[in-house]
């Protein structure tokens, strides 16, 4: 008797899995806490347990890593507050607000320390010179403030800028170099020695944010859903990346310098190697994201939403691999019999049989059940869809895939019908999936009258009407794509044959 063979199972595409992939996936589920209006900026504690602040509202919500929970909050602020950063030391927190005041915090005691008046506009961003006694505030007077903390005076004011300015950082290499992004579309580098500006560049969009390497020899703006890479010696751009198709609102480094994280309105956080500034990995959020920040060594990853939601996900600590545990029988000896047979060339083995277990599926195919074949996969349909294909392709080359699905009432026609309608649409199953839905429609067209069927059966026809509405976009995308390649070749204006095909 011929022996029943295996069903081969349908395998899709796998995604390769790289070792950036499987270090992020590491992170733990996400803590969330719900604030009342949007998350301006969230920033880490440089020291040990890495608090975290979160500049929302009128405030700054202090939350412990630890047992992420929530810690006192700083207030005194009038009016919204903005972009609370702490000093390296993390024992004095500075943040914005949109009176243009400067409010300076000891964050062990909870307390306000000092309060800096000047600016004639919102400070957004602020940052500590490394030096401890002086910190810069970027506002939206256009002017950039250098600030002595014990005086609480003013020492400088660059005033080059030309827009409200949204983003600065400083040098941790250098205590006399930052740099300051603004609406203007520049970016600007200063020396506080001279007092002025000694490198402009052009991202071409309002900048949102911006950044030095831990080295000091490059810096990175962002604006609209481009990155760009600077070179400050060479007076040159190095690297452009569009990551995003919506605005980028903040960027920070992770993994100690040797990855950068940008955030943006498109509800994703990407993750890029520096070397090459390809994307590494992607963590996805439910709402737009305004600023994201990590701890030191990756312990925790904060993000700051535009619908006032603050999500902070720890880091996992490894398991250390199980020592292989050596079962020891101290009881029992076991013994070798009939070790003393010599062998020879004559001698006969005879091979040990064993019984070749089959899956449920299997079973039923192997004894030309089609229904019940259908209904062990379908149950089970939802976490392996390939297995369920197999079997319906199966039982199509078969030719048994009609009286499989007919005769079916109540749940099990419910199931088949479910599953046909959410992997209709995935471009893999496509195929098998319009046959079996024309089946479905020849088999239960009479019954549309059950209410039940006919909300499933009108489920399906909405997942079709997507799927030919995607179709539509798509031809649509083709067309302008091959329009822009034939202006190119013909040397006609781009901007004008969009304009003219309603894009533009």
């Amino acid at each position: 008797m011929t022996e029943f063979k295996s069903l081969e199972i349908f395998e899709s595409p796998q995604t390769v899995q790289t070792e950036d992939n499987i270090y992020w996936e590491n992170l733990g589920f996400p803590n969330t806490f719900k604030e009342f209006g949007a998350i301006d900026f969230v920033d880490f504690s440089p020291k040990e347990p890495y608090n975290v602040a979160v500049t929302c509202g009128a405030k700054v919500q202090l939350y412990s890593t630890f047992s992420n929970e929530a810690l006192p909050t700083l207030k005194r602020f009038k009016e919204e507050a903005y972009g609370g950063v702490f000093r390296k030391d993390g024992n004095l927190l500075v943040a914005g607000s949109k009176d243009g005041w400067l409010r300076l915090y000891d964050v062990p005691r909870h307390r306000l320390l000092r309060t800096f008046t000047g600016h004639g506009g919102a400070t957004h961003r602020c940052a500590f010179v490394p030096d401890y006694v002086h910190m810069l505030s970027f506002s939206d007077d256009k002017t950039v403030a250098l600030w002595d903390i014990p005086t609480e005076k003013k020492l400088k004011s660059f005033e080059e800028h030309k827009d409200y300015i949204r983003a600065g950082a400083i040098s941790q290499s250098s205590q006399d170099i930052f740099i300051s992004g603004s609406y203007d579309h520049t970016v600007k580098m200063y020396d506080i020695r001279t007092g002025s500006s000694v490198m402009s560049v052009d991202h071409e969009s309002p900048v949102d944010s911006v950044l030095i390497f831990p080295s000091g020899g490059l810096f990175i703006s962002a604006g609209g859903t481009s990155l760009k890479v600077w070179d400050p010696v060479a007076g040159r751009m190095l690297a452009h990346v569009i990551p995003h198709h919506k605005a980028i609102t903040s960027l920070c480094f992770a993994s100690n310098g040797r990855r950068l994280m940008s955030a943006s309105l498109d509800r994703h956080v990407k993750i890029y190697d520096i070397t090459s500034y390809e994307v590494v990995h992607t963590l996805t959020y439910p709402s737009p994201i305004l600023s994201v920040a990590v701890a030191h060594d990756d312990k925790a990853v904060a993000v700051g939403m535009a619908d006032g939601i603050f999500s902070l996900r720890q880091m996992k600590t490894p398991k250390p691999p199980e020592e292989s545990k050596q079962k020891k029988n101290l009881y029992h000896r076991y013994r070798l019999y009939d070790t003393d047979i010599k062998l020879t060339d004559d001698t006969i083995f005879v091979p040990e049989k064993t019984r070749k277990k089959y899956r449920k599926y299997e079973v039923y195919l192997r004894s030309f059940q089609s229904s019940k074949a259908l209904n062990s996969v379908l149950g089970g349909g939802g976490k392996s869809p390939e297995v369920t294909i197999s079997v319906i392709m199966e039982l199509i080359r078969r030719g048994c895939i009609r009286a499989a699905m007919a005769e079916r009432e109540g749940e099990s026609l419910v199931v088949l019908l479910k599953f046909v309608t959410k992997y209709i649409g995935d471009p893999r199953y496509m195929r098998v999936l319009i046959d079996v839905g024309l089946i479905l429609l020849e088999l239960y067209g009479p019954k549309f009258g059950n209410p039940e069927i006919r909300k499933m059966f009108q489920s399906l026809s909405q997942a079709v009407d997507d799927q030919i509405l995607y179709l539509k976009e798509m031809e649509e995308i083709q067309a302008v794509i091959q329009t822009i390649l034939v202006s190119t070749y013909s040397g006609e204006d781009t901007e004008e044959i969009l304009m003219s095909s309603g894009i533009l």
